[in-house]
Protein backbone atom coordinates (compact mmCIF):
# COMPACT_ATOMS: atom_id res chain seq x y z
CA UNK A 1 0.00 0.00 0.00
CA UNK A 2 1.22 3.47 -0.94
CA UNK A 3 0.48 6.44 1.35
CA UNK A 4 1.50 10.06 1.78
CA UNK A 5 4.37 10.17 4.27
CA UNK A 6 3.04 13.45 5.66
CA UNK A 7 -0.74 13.11 6.09
CA UNK A 8 -1.20 9.37 5.54
CA UNK A 9 -3.57 9.75 2.59
CA UNK A 10 -3.61 6.61 0.38
CA UNK A 11 -2.50 6.95 -3.21
CA UNK A 12 -5.62 7.71 -5.29
CA UNK A 13 -7.28 4.89 -7.20
CA UNK A 14 -7.51 7.11 -10.28
CA UNK A 15 -5.05 9.41 -11.98
CA UNK A 16 -1.28 9.66 -11.55
CA UNK A 17 -0.56 12.45 -9.04
CA UNK A 18 3.14 12.76 -8.34
CA UNK A 19 2.57 14.19 -4.86
CA UNK A 20 -0.24 14.18 -2.35
CA UNK A 21 -3.18 16.24 -3.64
CA UNK A 22 -4.16 17.04 -0.05
CA UNK A 23 -0.93 18.30 1.50
CA UNK A 24 1.78 18.14 -1.18
CA UNK A 25 3.66 15.38 0.65
CA UNK A 26 5.67 12.62 -0.95
CA UNK A 27 4.15 9.18 -1.49
CA UNK A 28 5.93 6.04 -0.32
CA UNK A 29 5.20 2.42 0.43
CA UNK A 30 3.49 1.99 3.80
CA UNK A 31 3.39 -1.79 3.31
CA UNK A 32 6.22 -3.14 1.14
CA UNK A 33 5.17 -6.01 -1.17
CA UNK A 34 6.16 -9.43 0.13
CA UNK A 35 8.63 -11.66 -1.69
CA UNK A 36 7.64 -15.29 -2.15
CA UNK A 37 10.10 -17.56 -4.01
CA UNK A 38 7.25 -19.92 -4.88
CA UNK A 39 5.63 -17.14 -6.93
CA UNK A 40 8.68 -16.30 -9.04
CA UNK A 41 7.52 -16.87 -12.64
CA UNK A 42 10.38 -17.61 -15.08
CA UNK A 43 7.97 -17.46 -18.02
CA UNK A 44 7.76 -13.68 -17.63
CA UNK A 45 10.26 -11.37 -19.38
CA UNK A 46 13.30 -10.09 -17.48
CA UNK A 47 12.60 -8.82 -14.00
CA UNK A 48 8.85 -9.33 -14.45
CA UNK A 49 9.47 -12.84 -13.15
CA UNK A 50 9.16 -11.09 -9.75
CA UNK A 51 5.87 -9.44 -10.64
CA UNK A 52 4.16 -10.72 -7.49
CA UNK A 53 6.50 -8.46 -5.47
CA UNK A 54 5.63 -5.23 -7.32
CA UNK A 55 2.20 -4.46 -5.86
CA UNK A 56 -0.10 -1.60 -6.98
CA UNK A 57 -0.44 -2.97 -10.54
CA UNK A 58 -3.53 -4.64 -12.06
CA UNK A 59 -2.98 -8.40 -12.21
CA UNK A 60 -3.98 -8.64 -15.87
CA UNK A 61 -1.69 -5.82 -16.98
CA UNK A 62 0.65 -6.60 -19.88
CA UNK A 63 4.01 -5.14 -18.80
CA UNK A 64 5.82 -2.48 -20.78
CA UNK A 65 9.09 -4.37 -21.03
CA UNK A 66 12.30 -4.30 -23.05
CA UNK A 67 13.78 -7.39 -21.38
CA UNK A 68 15.40 -5.47 -18.52
CA UNK A 69 16.96 -7.23 -15.56
CA UNK A 70 18.83 -10.51 -15.15
CA UNK A 71 22.12 -8.63 -15.55
CA UNK A 72 25.36 -10.56 -15.04
CA UNK A 73 27.38 -10.66 -11.84
CA UNK A 74 31.03 -10.45 -12.88
CA UNK A 75 33.78 -11.32 -10.40
CA UNK A 76 37.11 -9.51 -10.62
CA UNK A 77 40.20 -9.10 -8.45
CA UNK A 78 40.09 -5.73 -6.72
CA UNK A 79 42.48 -4.59 -4.00
CA UNK A 80 43.53 -8.15 -3.25
CA UNK A 81 39.97 -9.49 -2.97
CA UNK A 82 37.49 -11.07 -5.37
CA UNK A 83 34.63 -8.59 -5.77
CA UNK A 84 31.35 -9.12 -7.63
CA UNK A 85 30.25 -6.37 -10.02
CA UNK A 86 26.53 -6.28 -10.84
CA UNK A 87 26.42 -5.00 -14.42
CA UNK A 88 23.38 -2.73 -14.41
CA UNK A 89 24.95 -0.74 -17.25
CA UNK A 90 23.95 -3.64 -19.52
CA UNK A 91 20.21 -2.97 -19.20
CA UNK A 92 18.39 -2.09 -22.47
CA UNK A 93 18.84 1.70 -22.34
CA UNK A 94 22.26 1.43 -20.71
CA UNK A 95 21.46 2.05 -17.05
CA UNK A 96 19.79 0.67 -13.93
CA UNK A 97 16.94 3.14 -14.45
CA UNK A 98 15.25 0.57 -16.71
CA UNK A 99 14.38 -1.56 -13.67
CA UNK A 100 12.26 1.20 -12.20
CA UNK A 101 11.01 2.58 -15.48
CA UNK A 102 9.46 -0.67 -16.71
CA UNK A 103 7.26 -0.73 -13.59
CA UNK A 104 6.58 3.02 -13.55
CA UNK A 105 5.57 3.24 -17.23
CA UNK A 106 3.46 0.09 -16.87
CA UNK A 107 1.66 1.86 -14.02
CA UNK A 108 1.14 5.00 -16.13
CA UNK A 109 -0.29 2.88 -18.94
CA UNK A 110 -2.64 1.13 -16.52
CA UNK A 111 -3.98 4.54 -15.50
CA UNK A 112 -4.61 5.55 -19.11
CA UNK A 113 -1.81 8.11 -19.45
CA UNK A 114 -1.24 9.14 -23.06
CA UNK A 115 1.37 11.85 -22.44
CA UNK A 116 3.93 12.16 -19.67
CA UNK A 117 6.94 14.28 -18.71
CA UNK A 118 10.10 13.43 -16.81
CA UNK A 119 13.11 15.40 -15.60
CA UNK A 120 16.54 13.85 -15.47
CA UNK A 121 20.29 14.37 -15.56
CA UNK A 122 20.23 11.99 -18.52
CA UNK A 123 19.87 8.29 -17.72
CA UNK A 124 16.34 8.40 -16.32
CA UNK A 125 15.26 10.57 -19.25
CA UNK A 126 16.78 8.14 -21.76
CA UNK A 127 15.13 5.21 -20.03
CA UNK A 128 11.79 7.02 -19.84
CA UNK A 129 11.98 7.93 -23.53
CA UNK A 130 12.59 4.30 -24.47
CA UNK A 131 9.79 2.84 -22.33
CA UNK A 132 7.33 5.59 -23.26
CA UNK A 133 8.03 4.80 -26.93
CA UNK A 134 7.38 1.14 -26.21
CA UNK A 135 4.08 2.03 -24.50
CA UNK A 136 2.94 4.56 -27.10
CA UNK A 137 3.01 7.40 -24.57
CA UNK A 138 4.00 10.84 -25.87
CA UNK A 139 7.09 11.78 -23.86
CA UNK A 140 8.61 15.10 -22.83
CA UNK A 141 12.00 15.06 -21.11
CA UNK A 142 13.55 18.00 -19.26
CA UNK A 143 17.32 17.85 -18.80
CA UNK A 144 20.19 20.16 -17.89
CA UNK A 145 21.55 21.80 -21.04
CA UNK A 146 24.97 20.56 -19.89
CA UNK A 147 23.94 16.88 -19.90
CA UNK A 148 26.12 14.43 -21.76
CA UNK A 149 25.58 14.51 -25.53
CA UNK A 150 25.00 10.76 -26.06
CA UNK A 151 22.20 10.79 -23.49
CA UNK A 152 20.49 13.71 -25.21
CA UNK A 153 20.77 11.99 -28.58
CA UNK A 154 19.33 8.81 -27.12
CA UNK A 155 16.32 10.72 -25.77
CA UNK A 156 15.70 12.46 -29.11
CA UNK A 157 16.09 9.31 -31.16
CA UNK A 158 13.52 7.47 -29.05
CA UNK A 159 11.03 10.14 -30.10
CA UNK A 160 10.71 12.18 -26.93
CA UNK A 161 10.49 15.96 -27.05
CA UNK A 162 13.61 17.29 -25.37
CA UNK A 163 13.69 20.43 -23.22
CA UNK A 164 17.28 21.44 -22.32
CA UNK A 165 17.20 23.80 -19.34
CA UNK A 166 20.01 26.21 -18.53
CA UNK A 167 21.10 26.19 -14.91
CA UNK A 168 21.35 23.57 -12.19
CA UNK A 169 19.69 20.19 -11.83
CA UNK A 170 17.29 21.84 -9.38
CA UNK A 171 16.32 24.36 -12.06
CA UNK A 172 15.35 21.46 -14.32
CA UNK A 173 13.01 20.01 -11.69
CA UNK A 174 11.36 23.40 -11.19
CA UNK A 175 10.86 23.76 -14.96
CA UNK A 176 9.06 20.45 -15.40
CA UNK A 177 6.88 20.96 -12.30
CA UNK A 178 5.82 24.31 -13.74
CA UNK A 179 4.98 22.66 -17.07
CA UNK A 180 2.87 19.82 -15.65
CA UNK A 181 0.91 22.18 -13.39
CA UNK A 182 0.47 24.84 -16.08
CA UNK A 183 -2.89 26.65 -16.35
CA UNK A 184 -4.89 26.00 -19.49
CA UNK A 185 -3.53 29.06 -21.30
CA UNK A 186 0.07 27.97 -20.87
CA UNK A 187 -0.84 24.37 -21.63
CA UNK A 188 -1.65 25.40 -25.20
CA UNK A 189 2.01 26.27 -25.66
CA UNK A 190 3.14 22.79 -24.56
CA UNK A 191 3.69 19.88 -26.98
CA UNK A 192 0.40 18.29 -25.79
CA UNK A 193 -3.10 19.86 -25.56
CA UNK A 194 -3.20 19.36 -21.79
CA UNK A 195 -0.35 19.19 -19.26
CA UNK A 196 1.14 15.68 -19.29
CA UNK A 197 1.37 13.39 -16.29
CA UNK A 198 4.55 13.94 -14.30
CA UNK A 199 6.34 10.58 -14.49
CA UNK A 200 8.92 11.56 -11.90
CA UNK A 201 11.32 8.79 -10.94
CA UNK A 202 12.10 10.84 -7.82
CA UNK A 203 8.58 11.66 -6.62
CA UNK A 204 6.66 8.51 -7.58
CA UNK A 205 7.39 5.36 -5.52
CA UNK A 206 6.18 2.83 -8.08
CA UNK A 207 9.70 2.33 -9.44
CA UNK A 208 11.18 1.24 -6.10
CA UNK A 209 10.01 -2.42 -6.32
CA UNK A 210 11.71 -2.55 -9.72
CA UNK A 211 15.01 -1.55 -8.10
CA UNK A 212 14.43 -4.17 -5.40
CA UNK A 213 14.81 -6.87 -8.06
CA UNK A 214 18.57 -6.19 -7.95
CA UNK A 215 18.53 -7.71 -4.45
CA UNK A 216 16.46 -10.69 -5.59
CA UNK A 217 18.83 -11.40 -8.47
CA UNK A 218 21.95 -11.08 -6.32
CA UNK A 219 20.41 -13.52 -3.83
CA UNK A 220 19.84 -16.03 -6.62
CA UNK A 221 23.23 -15.46 -8.25
CA UNK A 222 25.37 -15.98 -5.14
CA UNK A 223 23.02 -18.29 -3.28
CA UNK A 224 22.45 -15.98 -0.34
CA UNK A 225 23.01 -12.46 0.89
CA UNK A 226 26.23 -10.54 0.20
CA UNK A 227 28.23 -9.08 3.05
CA UNK A 228 28.17 -5.57 1.58
CA UNK A 229 26.72 -3.67 -1.37
CA UNK A 230 28.12 -0.42 -2.81
CA UNK A 231 26.25 1.86 -5.20
CA UNK A 232 26.16 5.51 -6.31
CA UNK A 233 23.50 7.70 -4.66
CA UNK A 234 21.77 10.76 -6.12
CA UNK A 235 18.05 10.74 -5.32
CA UNK A 236 18.81 7.38 -3.71
CA UNK A 237 16.04 5.31 -5.31
CA UNK A 238 18.36 2.42 -6.19
CA UNK A 239 19.93 2.37 -2.72
CA UNK A 240 16.51 2.45 -1.07
CA UNK A 241 14.94 -0.13 -3.38
CA UNK A 242 17.82 -2.60 -3.04
CA UNK A 243 17.81 -2.22 0.75
CA UNK A 244 14.07 -2.89 0.88
CA UNK A 245 14.55 -5.86 -1.44
CA UNK A 246 16.96 -7.43 1.04
CA UNK A 247 14.50 -6.62 3.83
CA UNK A 248 11.83 -8.54 1.91
CA UNK A 249 14.20 -11.50 1.53
CA UNK A 250 14.88 -11.40 5.27
CA UNK A 251 11.17 -11.29 6.12
CA UNK A 252 10.64 -14.28 3.82
CA UNK A 253 13.22 -16.19 5.86
CA UNK A 254 15.61 -16.51 2.93
CA UNK A 255 18.52 -14.54 4.43
CA UNK A 256 19.54 -13.98 8.03
CA UNK A 257 21.07 -10.52 7.76
CA UNK A 258 20.82 -7.51 5.48
CA UNK A 259 24.16 -6.66 3.80
CA UNK A 260 26.07 -3.54 4.75
CA UNK A 261 24.84 -0.83 2.35
CA UNK A 262 27.39 1.78 1.21
CA UNK A 263 26.00 4.76 -0.70
CA UNK A 264 28.59 6.71 -2.71
CA UNK A 265 28.41 10.39 -3.66
CA UNK A 266 30.69 12.90 -5.37
CA UNK A 267 32.09 15.29 -2.79
CA UNK A 268 31.05 18.24 -4.99
CA UNK A 269 27.41 17.34 -4.24
CA UNK A 270 27.15 14.96 -1.29
CA UNK A 271 24.04 15.80 0.77
CA UNK A 272 23.52 12.31 2.21
CA UNK A 273 27.15 12.08 3.29
CA UNK A 274 26.90 15.51 4.95
CA UNK A 275 23.58 14.76 6.66
CA UNK A 276 24.70 11.38 7.96
CA UNK A 277 28.05 12.61 9.26
CA UNK A 278 27.36 16.19 10.39
CA UNK A 279 23.59 16.37 10.80
CA UNK A 280 20.96 18.80 9.52
CA UNK A 281 22.84 21.80 10.89
CA UNK A 282 25.43 21.30 8.13
CA UNK A 283 22.92 21.03 5.28
CA UNK A 284 23.44 24.68 4.33
CA UNK A 285 27.03 23.86 3.42
CA UNK A 286 26.00 21.31 0.78
CA UNK A 287 26.72 22.58 -2.71
CA UNK A 288 25.45 21.53 -6.12
CA UNK A 289 28.97 21.80 -7.47
CA UNK A 290 30.26 20.80 -10.86
CA UNK A 291 31.13 17.11 -11.06
CA UNK A 292 31.77 14.47 -13.70
CA UNK A 293 29.28 12.33 -11.78
CA UNK A 294 26.32 14.18 -13.30
CA UNK A 295 23.90 11.35 -12.56
CA UNK A 296 24.18 11.85 -8.78
CA UNK A 297 24.34 15.65 -8.73
CA UNK A 298 21.26 16.05 -6.53
CA UNK A 299 21.43 18.59 -3.72
CA UNK A 300 18.08 17.82 -2.06
CA UNK A 301 17.09 14.13 -2.36
CA UNK A 302 13.34 13.81 -1.91
CA UNK A 303 13.65 10.57 0.07
CA UNK A 304 16.46 11.78 2.32
CA UNK A 305 14.51 10.87 5.48
CA UNK A 306 14.09 7.25 4.39
CA UNK A 307 17.78 7.07 3.42
CA UNK A 308 18.88 8.49 6.77
CA UNK A 309 16.81 5.87 8.57
CA UNK A 310 18.97 3.19 6.95
CA UNK A 311 22.12 4.92 8.18
CA UNK A 312 20.62 5.43 11.65
CA UNK A 313 19.77 1.73 11.83
CA UNK A 314 23.45 0.89 11.48
CA UNK A 315 22.80 -1.05 8.25
CA UNK A 316 24.09 1.60 5.88
CA UNK A 317 26.40 4.56 5.46
CA UNK A 318 27.27 7.22 2.90
CA UNK A 319 30.69 7.98 1.51
CA UNK A 320 32.04 10.94 -0.52
CA UNK A 321 34.58 10.62 -3.33
CA UNK A 322 36.94 13.38 -4.45
CA UNK A 323 36.59 14.59 -8.04
CA UNK A 324 40.19 13.69 -8.88
CA UNK A 325 39.48 10.03 -8.08
CA UNK A 326 36.52 9.55 -10.42
CA UNK A 327 38.18 9.10 -13.82
CA UNK A 328 41.02 6.93 -12.47
CA UNK A 329 38.29 4.71 -11.02
CA UNK A 330 36.58 4.60 -14.41
CA UNK A 331 39.86 3.51 -16.00
CA UNK A 332 40.51 0.79 -13.42
CA UNK A 333 37.05 -0.67 -14.00
CA UNK A 334 37.60 -0.52 -17.77
CA UNK A 335 40.81 -2.49 -17.37
CA UNK A 336 38.68 -5.23 -15.92
CA UNK A 337 36.41 -5.09 -18.97
CA UNK A 338 33.77 -3.03 -17.18
CA UNK A 339 33.23 0.19 -19.14
CA UNK A 340 31.05 2.57 -17.17
CA UNK A 341 30.36 6.30 -17.03
CA UNK A 342 31.94 8.56 -14.37
CA UNK A 343 28.83 8.52 -12.16
CA UNK A 344 29.07 4.77 -11.87
CA UNK A 345 32.85 4.86 -11.45
CA UNK A 346 32.59 6.73 -8.12
CA UNK A 347 32.23 3.31 -6.49
CA UNK A 348 35.85 2.36 -7.24
CA UNK A 349 37.47 4.83 -4.85
CA UNK A 350 34.86 4.03 -2.20
CA UNK A 351 35.69 0.35 -2.62
CA UNK A 352 39.38 1.10 -2.21
CA UNK A 353 38.80 3.09 0.97
CA UNK A 354 36.31 0.69 2.56
CA UNK A 355 37.27 -2.80 1.43
CA UNK A 356 39.31 -3.80 4.48
CA UNK A 357 36.26 -3.28 6.69
CA UNK A 358 33.69 -4.99 4.45
CA UNK A 359 32.62 -8.63 4.90
CA UNK A 360 32.62 -11.02 1.95
CA UNK A 361 31.12 -11.29 -0.50
CA UNK A 362 31.24 -7.67 -1.64
CA UNK A 363 28.93 -6.62 -4.48
CA UNK A 364 29.37 -3.35 -6.40
CA UNK A 365 26.53 -1.97 -8.54
CA UNK A 366 27.67 -0.51 -11.88
CA UNK A 367 24.83 1.79 -12.83
CA UNK A 368 25.49 3.38 -16.25
CA UNK A 369 27.28 2.56 -19.49
CA UNK A 370 30.50 4.32 -20.43
CA UNK A 371 29.06 4.77 -23.93
CA UNK A 372 26.81 7.47 -22.48
CA UNK A 373 29.72 9.70 -21.47
CA UNK A 374 31.28 12.26 -23.79
CA UNK A 375 33.99 14.53 -22.39
CA UNK A 376 33.14 18.21 -22.70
Amino acid sequence: MINCTNCGRPYPEEGTPYKCPKCGGIFDWKTWPQFDPAQVDPSQPGLWRYRHAFGALPLGLAPVSLGEGQTPLVWAESFGRQVAFKCEHLNPSGSFKDRGMTVLVSFLQSRGATAAAEDSSGNAGASFAAYAARAGIAASVYVPASASGPKLEQIRTCGAQLFPIEGSRSDVSRAVEKAVTAPSGLAKLLPHPTPPAYASHAWLPHNLPGYATVAYEIYEQIGGAPGAVLCPVGQGGLFLGVYRGFQALQRAGLIRAIPRMIGVQARACAPMWVLSTAGFSALGFVTEGQTLAEGIRVRSPLRAAALLQIADSGQGEFFAVDEADILPGRDQLARRGLYVEPTSATVWNALEQKITSLPDPVVVLLTGSGLKYQPK
